[in-house]
């Protein structure tokens, strides 16, 4: 008398006077782990927005003010506090719009970064971290993909 294993968590089996509760298989979720990424990610990308509209309203930064800035930096700043913000809310709705919008922030980010420095943070550490999140996003969605 074994004990099989369910498909499903609520599967109980008689086994003359006794009832026997089945265990159901303990695999990792990606699509759970999945929406945790893209709800972590989401509030980090949140606040990432908001800096950048702190920046345009002259909130906590020192002078000179937004509008005596070069036009390139301007224009950087006003597209990463749209394009945040919005990749955010997908992310956090997680639909497949947020993911391609998150991918697009993250690879305009690094392409600044490469290519006008003085427009967008480049430090290493951001410039690893963003690499990272976008190797661990791409990797979760695929095995979540595969889970299915």
């Amino acid at each position: 008398m074994g004990v099989r294993l369910a498909k499903g968590p609520a599967d109980l089996t008689e086994d003359g006077d006794r009832l026997l509760a089945t265990v159901p298989n303990r695999h990792v979720r990606w699509n759970l782990v999945l929406v945790s990424f893209m709800r972590v990610l989401a509030a980090i990308w949140i606040v990432k927005g908001l800096v950048s509209w702190a920046a345009i309203l002259g909130i906590g930064h020192a002078p000179p003010v937004f509008e005596d800035r070069m036009a390139g930096y301007q224009a950087a700043v006003i597209y990463f506090a749209v394009i945040d913000i919005v990749a955010a809310i997908g992310l956090w709705l997680t639909s497949t719009w947020g993911g391609v919008l998150w991918l697009l922030a993250v690879m305009s980010h690094l392409i600044l970064a490469f290519f006008f420095p003085r427009f967008v943070s480049n430090g290493s550490l951001t410039i690893a971290l963003l690499i990272f999140s976008t190797m661990i996003y791409l990797t979760v969605s695929w095995l979540a993909a595969m889970d299915e």
